[in-house]
């Protein structure tokens, strides 16, 4: 077993980066670590990363969370939020905790469910990854193996969106989900309202939404 910690310039998250930990390693330590914890995990093929997240990176998370909850509202769109469910495959010897997931186009399928097997259940339709402290494991090759077919990611002020077409992610300029919304605008509208609180910000999202449709 070896271990790394990071060593980028951005915000430092308390972090490890374990390598040659195999499956059952893995599994035995989520089971340590239960439910009910603040740490992040995901494991690729043997290596594995525990980290936990600054202020900063929670903030973001609940106000792109709240984007995606208030424009599926307004668009009558069903869906599902799963936070930061544990989501593996044993056979793909790939596992992560999204900083967000949610159901869209599947939600029908796992309409109150609250156990998954992802050799059986689809995958979330959507995870959001907030990187302002530059996570040592890289996520995609992780989520590929899923399946999942959308992931947003913000850093650094920039929401970018990467679609899994033909076994690789691709940057697109429009979501599956939200095609006639400007994603990219969603960080300016964040910045704006910092400092108004979350209500103020919340009334924005959705008049922001109306305006275009």
């Amino acid at each position: 077993m070896m271990l790394t910690t990071d060593k980028s310039n951005k915000p430092k998250a308390d972090r490890v980066v374990l390598y040659h930990i195999s499956w059952q390693q893995f599994n035995n330590l989520l089971k340590d670590l239960g439910n009910h914890r603040s740490a992040r995990i995901a494991y690729d093929q043997g290596t594995l990363e525990i980290m936990t997240p600054l202020p900063e990176h929670e903030y973001y998370k609940e106000r792109i969370s709240d984007t995606i909850k208030d424009a599926a509202d307004i668009l009558e769109l069903d869906f599902e939020c799963l936070g930061s469910t544990t989501w593996k495959r044993e056979i793909k010897q790939a596992g992560v905790e999204p900083d967000n997931c949610f159901y869209f186009q599947n939600e029908p399928l796992i309409r109150g469910k609250l156990t998954f097997d992802l050799n059986q259940d689809p995958p979330p339709d959507l995870a959001l990854e907030i990187d302002l402290t530059s996570k040592s494991l890289d996520r995609f090759p992780i989520y590929l193996r899923l399946g999942v077919p959308e992931i947003w990611c913000y850093d650094s002020g920039n929401l970018k969106i990467y679609q899994l077409e033909g076994g690789v992610y691709t940057e697109t300029e429009n979501s599956i989900i939200f095609p006639t919304l400007n994603i990219q605008e969603i960080p300016t509208l964040i910045e704006s309202y910092r400092k108004l609180g979350r209500r103020a910000f919340r009334k924005a999202i959705r008049e922001w939404v109306k305006k275009q449709i």
